[in-house]
Order: C-alpha cells, then sequence, then structure tokens
C-alpha cells in the first residue's frame, strides 16, 4: 500500500515498485522459499496523516488498481504466486455498502487500515492463491442401518439411535458468532465472500434417508434440513457458527496470536532496535529462546477434539 506513496499513478514510483518487487520475487526464489506476492487493497478515503497525499479517493484506487496490474505481472515474469486482494476489497466494499450502508468500510474506519472484515477478505486472497482446497472432511450417517464413517481427519467413535461421537483432528477456522453488518467483525468478512463455500467445508451427509426432513444437532444449535439437503451434503462450518469446535479453535488462535505479538516485539522491538544494533547475534539468541517458548505452547494447544452430531427424524 505505501509503495505507490498516495499519490495518482507516477511512472516513476511504479519503476521503482516493479523494480523492488521482481528483485524480492528472486531472491525468495534462489533461497528455496515458496513466494506470493500480494496486490494492495483499496482506500475508502485519502489519509490525513500523509503530508504528501495527492489526488481524490477516486485517483487514488485507480492508481492501487495500476500497481495491482504490476504486481501480477511481476507474479507471471518471474513464476511465482499472486495473491489478488484489490479486486475481492473492491467488490466487497461495493456489495456492503449497497446492503449495510455507507459507514461500511471494507477498508478500515480510518480509510486505510481495515478491520476484521477486511482482514477476513485479505486472508481469503492469500489463500486462494496458496491454493488451499478448503475440504476439512466428511462425515457420512447412513440411516438405514444407524452406522457412520468419516474421512479427512476425523474418526467415529460411536454411532447409535442417529447420535454420533466424532474424535476430529482438523478443525474448521470457527469464529464463532458474530454481527454480519458490522465492518469490526470477523464473520461479517467471511460472509462477503465464498470463504465457507470455498476454503472451510467440513461436510456431514445422510445416506440412505428413512424421513423426509431431519433435525440435526451440534452443541447447543439446532436446525432442520430435508432429506435431500443431507444427502447432497451440508457444511457444518457455514451452518453451525456456534458450534463444539468453536472453543478449541479459538485456544489454538489465542496461542497464534501471543505467538505473533512477540515476534512482532522480538524483530521491530529488539532485533531492530537497540538491543539488536549492540549485539544482533547474541539478541536474535536471546528472543528466539523466548519465542520457542511460545511454539511449544501453541504446539501443546494443537489437539484431537470429541464432539457429538445428532441427527433425528421429523
Amino acid at each position: 500500500m505505501n509503495d505507490f506513496h498516495y499519490v495518482p499513478f507516477d511512472e516513476a514510483i511504479a519503476a521503482e515498485y516493479r523494480k523492488n518487487q521482481t528483485e524480492i520475487a528472486r531472491k525468495f526464489k534462489q533461497a528455496g522459499a515458496r513466494y506470493v506476492i500480494g496486490s494492495s487493497g483499496i482506500i475508502d478515503s485519502v489519509p490525513h496523516w500523509v503530508k504528501t497525499a495527492a489526488g481524490t479517493k477516486k485517483d487514488l484506487n485507480l492508481s492501487l488498481s495500476k500497481f495491482r496490474n504490476i504486481a501480477l505481472k511481476v507474479a507471471v515474469a518471474e513464476n511465482v504466486g499472486f495473491a489478488d486482494v484489490y479486486r475481492p476489497m473492491l467488490v466487497t466494499d461495493f456489495n456492503a455498502k449497497k446492503t449495510f450502508g455507507e459507514t461500511f468500510l471494507v477498508s478500515g474506519k480510518d480509510g486505510i487500515h481495515p478491520g476484521w472484515a477486511g482482514h477476513a477478505i485479505m486472508a481469503y486472497a492469500f489463500l486462494k492463491a496458496l491454493g488451499i482446497d478448503g475440504n476439512l472432511g466428511t462425515i457420512i450417517l447412513t440411516d438405514s442401518d444407524g452406522t457412520a464413517s468419516a474421512t479427512g481427519g476425523h474418526e467415529i467413535v460411536s454411532a447409535a439411535d442417529g447420535k454420533i461421537t466424532i474424535l476430529s483432528k482438523r478443525l474448521p477456522f470457527a469464529p464463532g458468532p458474530g454481527a454480519s453488518d458490522n465492518d469490526a467483525s470477523l464473520r461479517a468478512g467471511l460472509a462477503l465472500v465464498p470463504f465457507d463455500q470455498e476454503l472451510n467445508r467440513l461436510i456431514l451427509k445422510l445416506t440412505k434417508p428413512k424421513s423426509a426432513s431431519y433435525k440435526v444437532s451440534w452443541g447447543a444449535t439446532e436446525k432442520n434440513f430435508t432429506a435431500d439437503q443431507l444427502k447432497s451434503g451440508i457444511n457444518l462450518a457455514a451452518e453451525f457458527h456456534d458450534n463444539p469446535l468453536v472453543a478449541p479453535f479459538n485456544k489454538i488462535q489465542t496461542a497464534v496470536l501471543e505467538k505473533q505479538a512477540y515476534e512482532t516485539t522480538q524483530i521491530k522491538g529488539m532485533i531492530h532496535g537497540k538491543e539488536g544494533q549492540a549485539d544482533m547475534e547474541g539478541t536474535f539468541a536471546k528472543t528466539e529462546e523466548e519465542r520457542t517458548k511460545l511454539v511449544e505452547k501453541l504446539a501443546v494447544s494443537i489437539r484431537p477434539v470429541e464432539h457429538v452430531i445428532s441427527i433425528l427424524p421429523n
């Protein structure tokens, strides 16, 4: 975002951006790393704190679109991945404003730094670029004999009278319930893109149904589905926002956030701060000891979860 200097498109600035992106891509490839170039997003206002900013909101978004195209061309030329952040943010911002009003800002309340909704859309773009297929497994109940099976990291512990106890080693992305009309809500961002459909599918299927419709219970939530819907398969992650996997998922996410918060302090505050200037290697070794503890804490938080799904005829 900062690379376009918050001014209408300038070829000299663009040339510098093109050169730097190319050099970065080549260095990552030389190091044997997988590399994805992400485009910038959009803005919703001209930043007042950037004293050299010029032009209108439209001017700057047009400039950002051209920088997006440059990033794509570099990715193609260097045979690396490309995450198009600009287009989904532009489209979702337009749609959200039509639905929820002008105060819904995908690019954030200051017009530049996205809130949770915008971050969800950015994550969607990068996950798609990384080729994530979103298949988290399938749970199948055969209604005619009450047996159950599972694939993709899920094991059937027991199945009787329409109640399936499952041990899941893979969890869907599960932020829990949230406001769909608030740009500070992660759930709002997930709803603006096909996140659950494309990247977050934990499927429940019913074969050989004996009833025309069923009540499915997962945790404290109950929902009704037709036999045809269940035969085709329902996405539990999309249908049950409040489910038994939310709490264990949040435990993992909390550990991730704690590690990431320390890494920001480690790199910005210490290694690139006074301690690092005085002793770079020593500072890195000392901070890595602390970071390793947080990595271990994260690993401990990742555990299989036992939960129950009930599928009863109406």
